[in-house]
């Protein structure tokens, strides 16, 4: 594996809208740029763009150096790779940006290992079409060494964020930002249901609740994130501001209304127990981020 400092041949290989969006932009800096896809014809713009759409995953592979992986899950890596993979890996880079948990993705690079190969896992964060843009930004984690050495490839794609050489925590970051984004959007509708039971439109309810949403991290606090962060590394949750009983009395009137609407409770019970178990554990009148500590992992 050697440092790449020039406009080198790159295969994508999963052409979903994340992998289309990589290829096209990978192409239009001028990278010779393979694909391969179970769905051949989900290639014909990016052909018609200028890449060359290999007739299997062995051609694909042995194409370029650099082979970027954009598929459902590391199973499907293995299925793809797996039988080629004594034959054409040695001597490749692959940088995994499929989603799934950080083990799967340690195993996995010391899968790619035996096999001679580098390995990247990352996490993009952002949705295809900003893929390419300044907006744009990407986990990265394994040796810092093969990260270097095609850093300025993958910025391409977006700014490039290494994490560190444990091939897990790419996919740790990029996990838990999508466990934010998940739980804000399960809430937003949840919310919406709530309102809409009473027979208020959801056109009434949704853009106040947009831009309540919006204006979350002023709620959190003055304090911004650096303090709370400190706090919860500290293990300290002053109760100047709110409290772990006051916040705990509305997520069990957001249950109760969830209730008498007839609407899903899951959330909203899930949601109370974490301040029940909080208050239950002598935090009452400590911050709401004391929550932390019944949900983080035990000693």
């Amino acid at each position: 594996m050697t440092a790449r400092a020039d406009l080198s041949p790159v295969t994508v290989i999963g052409l979903g809208p994340m992998g289309r969006a990589m290829a096209a932009t990978l192409t239009r800096a001028g990278h010779p740029v393979t694909v391969w896809n179970r769905t051949p014809s989900r290639a014909e713009d990016l052909v018609a763009a200028g890449a060359t759409l290999a007739p299997t995953p062995l051609a694909a592979v042995a194409a370029s150096e650099v082979i970027i992986l954009s598929l459902t899950d590391y199973q499907a890596m293995y299925d793809v790779l797996a039988p080629t993979a004594r034959d054409v890996l040695a001597g490749k880079v692959v940088v995994n940006l499929s989603s799934d948990t950080p083990e799967v993705t340690r195993t996995a690079s010391a899968w790619a290992a035996e096999h001679g190969a580098g390995f990247l896992t990352g996490g993009v964060m952002v949705p295809a079409p900003v893929v390419g843009t300044p907006d744009a930004y990407v986990f990265y984690s394994g040796p810092e060494e093969v990260f270097d050495a095609y850093e300025p490839m993958l910025r391409l794609i977006g700014e490039p964020n290494y994490l560190g050489a444990d091939p897990g925590l790419a996919q740790l970051f990029y996990q838990a930002h999508l466990d934010v984004f998940l739980t804000t959007l399960s809430s937003l509708l949840h919310a919406t249901a709530l309102v809409t039971s009473a027979g208020v439109p959801a056109s009434t309810f949704l853009p106040g609740a947009l831009t309540f949403l919006t204006g979350i991290p002023a709620l959190i606090g003055e304090r911004g994130a650096e303090q709370t962060a400190r706090q919860l590394e500290a293990g300290e949750h002053p109760g100047d501001l709110s409290t772990t009983l006051m916040m705990g009395a509305t997520a069990d009137h957001i249950l109760r209304a969830s209730e008498q609407a007839g609407i899903d409770v899951e959330l909203p019970r899930a949601v109370k127990s974490h301040y029940d178990r909080a208050i239950a554990a002598g935090h009452g009148t400590s911050d709401w981020t004391a929550l932390y500590e019944v949900i983080k992992a035990r000693d």
